[in-house]
């Protein structure tokens, strides 16, 4: 990719060793950026970090855990004595927790999903804009949501719904609130991924045969690739999106527009 539309500046990726987060990741560093990844696990933050340099992109590693303050600030600090500045935040660090109907859920897996997927977003979120505000930087915001939970209903999901619901309307009050030092804050709602917290990849000929079942109930007739996640989060990110800010960004090959009514009984969306 010859696209140099990010060269001398630097993106913060969060959950940045996991599927969407290194895709990204790629996609940021091969248009000029310099990265660094946040992420918990350290040796595959370390072997992301690794592959970036190996395509002659600065790069850097930090293992932190997003939704304690004190690791988020050292985040962000760290990101911008490395790089000196701080241009453009991916916050897609998340999880799917635990799938239980609301009566069911334990209290404790509701705190884990809402401290990571939002107190986690909120505090990087906050020390990025920090750091933007003081280095007088217009900078890009792009928060992970989901087209699924943000848009749709999801049985047994309530936490992560919850949360997801909860990102989108961070979004839109920071879009706001920062609006007038240039900063634009966005947010990206995947719906079916094929990752390990949507659809694993696998050759497996039973995964393959559900999969196509599924795609077929989604207009375009794909399962989404990391890739159609990176390409929009970085267009968000650019100048190309230079007057977008405040919006939920569907990444969903249509899956939001199907409903029982339009094809009660029919094995494909659109039917035909």
């Amino acid at each position: 990719m010859s696209n140099a539309r990010f060269e001398g500046k630097t993106a913060l990726i969060t959950g940045g060793a996991g599927a969407i987060g290194a895709a990204a990741a790629r996609r940021f560093a091969a248009e000029g950026a310099r990265i660094a990844v946040v992420d918990l696990d350290a040796d595959r933050t370390a072997a992301i970090v690794a592959e970036l340099e190996d395509s002659g992109a600065e790069a850097l590693g930090i293992v932190a855990d997003t939704a304690s303050e004190e690791d988020a600030v050292r985040a962000v600090a760290e990101t911008v004595t490395r790089f000196g500045r701080l241009d453009i935040l991916f916050n897609n660090a998340g999880i799917a927790g635990t799938v239980a109907p609301v009566y069911a859920l334990d209290v404790a897996d509701w705190d884990e999903i809402v401290r990571i997927n939002l107190r986690g977003i909120f505090l990087i979120q906050r020390e990025a804009l920090k750091a933007m505000i003081a280095s007088k930087i217009a900078g890009s915001i792009v928060n992970m949501s989901s087209s699924m939970a943000g848009f749709d209903v999801l049985s047994g999901a309530s936490g992560y719904a919850a949360t997801k619901h909860a990102v989108l309307g961070l979004t839109r009050i920071a879009a706001l609130d920062v609006a007038r030092y240039g900063i634009r804050v966005n947010a990206v709602c995947p719906g079916v991924i094929e990752t390990h917290l949507g659809v694993p990849a696998t050759d497996d000929e039973g995964y393959r045969s559900g999969t196509e079942h599924f795609a077929n109930r989604i207009p375009l007739r794909r399962i989404g690739q990391t890739e159609d996640v990176a390409a929009v989060v970085a267009f968000l990110a650019s100048g190309d999106a230079a007057h977008v800010t405040g919006v939920g960004w569907l990444i969903d090959g249509g899956q939001t527009m199907q409903s029982w009514s339009n094809a009660p009984s029919g094995d494909r969306y659109p039917l035909g």
